[in-house]
């Protein structure tokens, strides 16, 4: 594949000056490099609005399918690229995540980081790391798939009034384990541990363990306590006919669908994971201790540690 063909997505919202500011300085890297940058075309009309420098670049979709694309640059936190890695599914593009500020897990650099980022692509310069997805699909009352999914995070099952309380029953491996009323469960990947999963109360899970997370939300039941089960294992929860309201189903807060009573929700281990381009090999260790400020004082080390990282 020569130069002129490279072709990389560039995601980027223009809510921040900083963000439109950025996202030009890599388009115009990439441009110098002999590469070809692409925008979603919700990105392109946005940064287009701002700069009209922008709204030359090319389309993912309509100039470029996603099987083109080389790698994804994100310029952002976790949440913009959880939306990266709904663009490039279906590809094999790697995500490359810049921070612009934002307190998060996947994002692995910092924006002062950009240009050297920007040239270690062009060079082919990173290695990646694949993270474990879950499928999703919803059956309704007579067995039936209504709707099929995805997630990078989690999979949720949430009550959708306030003041109510879901029925459910949650099913391990086609066995039935426990019924209680709750506000919901989450189904965590690794990569999610540190998001909704951790909030609730979940394991922190380090990416390099292949394992599914299951929390319950405010749990009315004695057994209603979070597990850890095998990257093969079958989630199943059931929104009982007898609850007094509808659910909804959340996948890494974007996607949603409604839950009637009844409704079967079946969260597996995805065939397709998600690919992440990492540049600096860094333990997990280090990134819990900087995102959450951990105290350190005190840790003499003994140099029993690995010398590498594993997987942050």
């Amino acid at each position: 594949m020569s130069d002129e063909q490279r072709s990389i997505l560039v995601v980027a919202h223009a809510l921040r000056d900083d963000t439109v500011e950025a996202a030009a300085r890599v388009i115009r890297a990439l441009h110098d490099a002999g590469a070809r940058p692409v925008l979603a075309a919700e990105d392109r009309d946005e940064l287009a609005s701002r700069r009209s420098a922008f709204a030359s670049t090319a389309v993912l979709g309509t100039d470029v399918t996603v099987h083109d694309i080389e790698l994804a640059i994100v310029l952002g936190g976790d949440g913009t690229i959880l939306r990266a890695a709904e663009l490039v599914r279906g590809g094999a593009a790697p995500i490359l995540g810049i921070n612009m500020g934002h307190v998060g897990f996947l994002a692995e650099i910092d924006r002062d980081d950009m240009d050297a980022a920007v040239r270690r692509v062009i060079a082919r310069d990173y290695r990646v790391e694949e993270r474990m997805t879950l499928a999703v699909r919803v059956k309704d009352a007579a067995g039936q798939v209504i709707y099929s999914t995805w997630a990078l995070n989690e999979a949720t099952v949430e009550k959708a009034s306030r003041e109510r309380m879901l029925e459910v029953v949650v099913e391990i491996d086609g066995r039935p384990l426990s019924t209680f009323g709750c506000d919901g469960m989450v189904v965590s990947t690794p990569t999610g541990s540190t998001a909704y999963n951790f909030s609730a109360g979940g394991p922190v899970i380090w990416p390099t363990v292949e394992a599914i997370s299951v929390v319950p939300l405010s749990a009315h039941a004695l057994f209603a306590k979070p597990l850890v089960v095998g990257p093969e294992a079958s989630v199943a929860i059931e929104v009982l006919e007898r609850t007094n309201g509808v659910g909804v189903l959340w996948c890494d807060g974007r996607r949603s669908h409604d839950l009637p009573p009844g409704a079967r929700v079946v969260v597996r281990r995805a065939d397709e994971p998600v690919r992440l381009a990492r540049l600096h090999p860094a333990a997990f260790t280090d990134r819990l201790v900087r995102k959450f400020r951990l105290p350190v004082d005190g840790w003499r080390g003994n140099g029993d540690g690995p010398s590498t990282g594993n997987g942050a």
